[in-house]
């Protein structure tokens, strides 16, 4: 597969179909942004980017229109990511698509999703009944953003994280609120909020702040921005545990939320929406 984000619907003026089209999925292979950071063979992490979507409506065998939120989980090492206009232009296929039921949807999107991502993708899928029993809460941690620094960098620079090498290991989980990427086509905006736990010498709070914030100005997709951070933190700071989540503000009723660890005792996020979201 040679698709590259330029050739995606991203700053395009795009037809929105309403009627099932599998094929305006749009897959961008995932190695060559990950040959930037040098990560050929065997992957420093594993994870998944789950991805909550908003807006999905269909039609039952009557006509009727139904509506469900989703998430939907991908493998960190999927060969593709699914390219985000390109998910919601599916997705909007289904507004006028006559289904059997919820099982017939999640059936087609998790057939869909699996073939354009190159790896199993799991669908659950929350009914309008169930939709008081969607719970909302914030990224736990001590907060990075307590801290009064001057900043005058907005690229990431990874040489300027520090860790202490010199005293005994710590645990600890940090949080920041001030990610902002651009997205790496149309330069949009990407608001997130990231998590970072690791096991490990002490990684200098300021120096990680400052690093997060350089992301300012930084155009890349938010599966990249994670596994960039992750990659920069574990090289760096070099814990023996190492955990990213970023948790990223919604666009045309869909967010992304990756997550990556080294940790084989970690345990997956749970997903729970917070209030930017």
């Amino acid at each position: 597969m040679n698709n590259s984000p330029d050739q995606s619907p991203l700053g395009k003026t795009s037809a929105y179909r309403t009627d099932y089209a599998p094929e305006l999925l749009f897959p961008i292979p995932r190695q060559a942004k990950r040959d930037e950071l040098g990560l050929q063979g065997t992957l420093p992490f594993f994870g998944v980017d789950v991805w909550n979507a908003y807006e999905i409506s269909w039609l039952n065998m009557r006509g009727k229109p139904q509506v469900a939120v989703a998430r939907i989980t991908v493998p960190a090492d999927s060969p593709n990511i699914i390219e985000s206009k390109s998910f919601k232009l599916y997705l909007n296929s289904f507004n006028q698509t006559r289904l059997g039921g919820p099982d017939a949807l999640r059936t087609l999107l998790q057939q869909d999703l699996s073939a354009a991502a190159g790896a199993n993708v799991h669908v659950a899928l929350t009914m309008q009944e169930d939709f008081g029993k969607l719970e909302m809460g914030e990224l736990e941690g001590l907060l990075l953003d307590r801290l009064d620094i001057d900043v005058d960098n907005y690229a990431p620079q990874p040489d300027i994280l520090k860790a202490n090498f010199e005293e005994l290991p710590v645990e600890e989980t940090l949080v920041s609120h001030l990610l902002k990427s651009n997205c790496l086509v149309t330069g949009q905006p990407d608001w997130g909020s990231v998590q970072i736990t690791y096991a490990g010498p002490q990684i200098d709070q300021e120096s990680l702040l400052k690093y997060l914030i350089g992301f300012r100005e930084h155009n890349e997709f938010h599966e990249q921005c994670v596994e960039r951070i992750f990659t920069d933190i574990l090289r760096q700071c070099k814990p023996q545990h190492l955990t990213v989540y970023a948790r990223y503000t919604r666009r045309g009723g869909l967010d992304i939320n990756p997550w990556r660890t080294n940790f084989s005792g970690a345990q997956r996020p749970s997903n729970l929406r917070n209030a930017r979201q």
